[in-house]
């Protein structure tokens, strides 16, 4: 066989061979691109003010720059990813304010995840702040592993875990330090 002839024969396979491998690498791109999710928000809102009701009582309003659901995947949840200013009022009126530089919302748990900054006010001057806090929605709860401070008439403690209810009621410190004034 004369190289020509040779060329005549290796041209036309070259060129059908090269289609069908760049042919095959489009639809093996194309296959891996259904088989991957995005984690993609299934809603956005900007300048958020919800109000929650309870028997046409407001219970809370929040207030956020930004928000983001995230409805469609295994564990949803709603995150607020430039934080959140919550006021909660009790049965009588009595408010609580709640500061946070992020927050994420867990729809099955009912719990809300703060982190940064998280700063929580009583109508009463009673204050705590921490770099993270969960709050159980259904049992009105606020707990914390992390390091806070609390502040109120009273003085200033220091400490290292804590749970309380929403209106500060009942606290439960796990490492506390201080100076209390005397109720003599």
């Amino acid at each position: 066989m004369t190289l020509l002839k040779k060329y005549r024969i290796l041209m036309p396979v070259l060129v059908v061979a090269t289609t069908l491998f760049v042919g095959c690498e489009s639809n093996f791109k194309e296959v891996q691109k259904i088989n991957f999710s995005e984690f993609v928000p299934s809603g956005e809102a900007d300048k958020i003010n919800l109000k929650y009701t309870d028997s046409g009582r407001i219970t809370a309003i929040l207030v956020s720059p930004k928000m983001r659901e995230f409805a469609s995947v295994d564990f949803p949840f709603t995150e607020f990813p430039k934080g959140i200013d919550v006021t909660l009022y009790d049965a009588k009126g009595k408010r609580t304010f709640i500061k946070s530089d992020y927050a994420t919302s867990y729809k099955f748990t009912n719990i809300i995840d703060l982190k940064g900054n998280v700063k929580i006010t009583s109508q009463d001057g009673q204050i705590l702040e921490t770099e993270q806090l969960y709050f159980d929605q259904k049992n009105e709860w606020f707990f914390t592993e992390k390091d806070f401070k609390f502040t109120d008439p009273k003085g200033v403690s220091n400490g290292h875990g804590i749970d309380f209810s929403k209106d500060f009621k009942v606290i439960n410190s796990q490492r506390i330090a201080g100076e209390l004034e005397s109720s003599d």
